[in-house]
């Protein structure tokens, strides 16, 4: 007889209950069926396809575009007493037969293959000879082409279900809005599964968007505050940017790698291991890395330019706090931002209608940006959730915003656009409106303007604060030909006939954050005195045990695992057992290493 879902929770994973609708999905697919997954990064999603597939008969075939991280996904499976295995491009040829025919012979629990290997016909025979539990799709918003991450290879993944048709498939992502829920169901065919959608909140994330100014020196300010010690990562536009970021990090002391599509692969995985393996490491990167990253403790999530989309941020945000511990999420952003974007948007290749989606979905991200209500409201509402409260863990809740009239210097700029012939950007149009005498000004004439010299009350941060809102309410387009010209749209008519008045956010200077839900003690401070001797020597075992083992810490334990046995103190293997993340395996394999640290804490000898 097979075992339940509750029984392998227990004994291989070393967890007493599901979370959510963990045991919904899992009992659905154990009984054949199939699903659509949405869950938030850190939710879970893994087990709603590890543990069916340990629960039904023959071999659970994972869909993944993360060659890089299988290994490591294989390595934890393996540590849990799974019969786990990969196949993909990094394999030698004898250890790649090896698995095939493991595979065959029914003796993997769960096999991770990238989505252009299964479209080999080589591959499809070999699953056909071979007694599959399930499909599982990870990252299925891969399949999306209106998507950042789309994969050409995940639009055959439709044919699963006509030549598999009694094997059921579940579809996993931590991303997608409605339209895009809807092409991944079209696409992969499940439009007749069940769809399970949990909550996008994730309430242990602290969400802060700030205007750019110095952004290496608010980036320093940050991280020196408020992260120093801690792993993140910190998200840059360009290869270029990603390396020079990561070489100033390390001038100031941080331990700082950089990570990008151009670097050696060599270069890129050592980086990637360092990270998961060692403790206080940032990596700088572009978008290229991060996706199925599994690292639980990773405290920050940094962007020093701004996504392409509200689905972009909340992906990348979602690598922070896995462990439900606080994190936090902190983007500075600048019109000059908005300007690259657009110019790489309208640069790019694609049908129009394309293009159309992309746009729409920078400009939801800049209203994200400059919102003055709750940013986590205005974020779920994006993806179809309402939070009726504000949720008191992003900036505009924890330092209300200030708002002013800011009717007359909107007419200024609108104005000073026109009178220039909306040819020019935004640092010529302040100098206009600030009196500048420079050549510029002077050759155009634009000194003898009726703007020119009206705008001395602001500063010129502060009208870039007035350009950056103009532009993200849609009453000034940036041109993308290059020089970043500003033009009037139809919207800004009314402000220019005074017959609309304009609120902007006022932009406060930058401050440490603070609050209850936002300050985090360091967990080796947070333990009491008493118990830092325990908590210590329990950690050094771990990285002794995973520095043997080839694995990062948590592969082993997690840190809340520890925390646990800090708490219970078990003596026994029985009490071990109840210990939340202990499993039968990780009993048998470590766990005399661990009651024995326990019980020298507990009954020291004297020397």
């Amino acid at each position: 007889m097979e075992a339940t879902p509750e029984q392998v929770l227990e004994r291989v994973f070393g967890y007493p209950s599901f979370v959510g609708e963990q045991e919904a999905i899992i009992h659905s697919v154990v009984d054949g069926g199939d699903a659509l997954v949405l869950m938030p990064t850190g939710g879970g999603k893994s087990l709603c396809y590890q543990v069916p597939a340990l629960c039904r008969p023959g071999c659970g075939v994972v869909i993944s575009p993360l060659i890089a991280l299988m290994r490591d996904q294989v390595d934890a499976l393996r540590e849990l007493g799974v019969r786990a295995g990969y196949l993909n491009s990094t394999l030698d040829a004898d250890t790649a037969a090896a698995n095939e025919r493991a595979l065959r012979n029914g003796e993997l629990d769960l096999l991770y293959i990238a989505p252009e290997r299964l479209n080999q016909p080589r591959m499809l025979e070999l699953l056909h000879q071979s007694p599959v539990a399930l499909f599982a799709i990870d990252e299925a918003h891969c399949v999306s082409q209106w998507g950042h991450d789309f994969r050409s290879d995940y639009l055959e993944l439709g044919k699963l279900h006509e030549q598999f048709p009694s094997v059921p498939r579940i579809a996993l992502t931590a991303t997608a809005d409605l339209r895009t829920r809807e092409e991944i169901a079209r696409r992969l065919d499940l439009e007749d599964a069940r769809h399970f959608i949990a909550s996008f909140d994730r309430p242990n994330i602290q969400y802060r968007i700030t205007q750019k100014t110095n952004a290496r020196q608010q980036l320093l300010r940050f991280l020196k505050t408020e992260h120093a010690g801690d792993a993140g990562i910190v998200y840059c536009l360009s290869r270029k940017k990603v390396e020079a970021t990561a070489h100033w990090l390390r001038e100031q002391g941080f331990n700082a790698y950089p990570y990008h599509a151009g670097l050696p692969a060599e270069d890129r995985n050592l980086n990637q291991q360092r990270f998961l393996r060692e403790e206080g490491v940032i990596i700088v990167a572009t978008i290229a890395f991060g996706m199925g990253i599994d690292k639980p403790d990773v405290r920050f999530v940094a962007h020093l330019d701004l996504p392409k989309s509200i689905e972009s941020w909340y992906q990348e945000t979602g690598r922070a706090g896995r462990d439900g511990e606080p994190a936090t999420a902190w983007l500075a952003y600048g019109l000059q931002d908005v300007i690259k974007l657009r110019q790489m948007l309208e640069n790019s290749e694609g049908a129009e209608e394309h293009k159309r989606a992309e746009r729409y979905k920078l400009d939801c991200m800049l209203g994200l940006c400059e919102v003055t209500t709750c940013r986590r409201q205005v974020l779920l509402d994006y993806f179809g959730e309402r939070l009726d409260q504000p949720c008191g863990n992003c900036d505009t809740c924890l330092q209300p915003v200030a708002t002013w009239d800011a009717t007359e210097a909107a007419r200024m700029a609108l104005s000073c656009v026109y009178r220039t012939g909306q040819r020019f950007g935004v640092n010529h149009i302040i100098d206009v409106l600030r009196g500048g005498d420079n050549q510029k000004v002077r050759q155009f004439n634009h000194n003898e303007l009726s703007t020119w010299g009206i705008g001395t009350d602001l500063d010129a941060n502060q009208w870039r604060s007035v350009f950056r809102q103009l532009v993200a309410r849609g009453y000034l387009q940036v041109d993308v030909d290059g020089y970043g010209a500003l033009h009037l749209t139809q919207s800004c008519r009314p402000i220019l006939r005074g017959e609309e008045n304009v609120q902007l956010r006022e932009d406060a200077k930058e401050k440490p954050a603070k609050g209850p839900k936002t300050s985090r003690p360091d967990k080796d401070t947070a333990i009491p005195e008493e118990d830092q001797p325990l908590w210590q020597a329990l950690r050094a075992r771990r990285k002794r045990i995973a520095d043997e083992h080839g694995v990062p810490p948590y592969v082993i334990f997690h840190d809340a695992t520890l925390m646990d046995m800090l708490a219970r103190r078990p003596l026994r293997e029985n009490d071990m057992l109840s210990v939340s993340g202990v499993g039968e395996s990780k009993l048998e394999k470590y766990g005399a290493e661990f009651l024995e640290v326990i019980r020298e804490h507990e009954y020291p000898t004297d020397a």
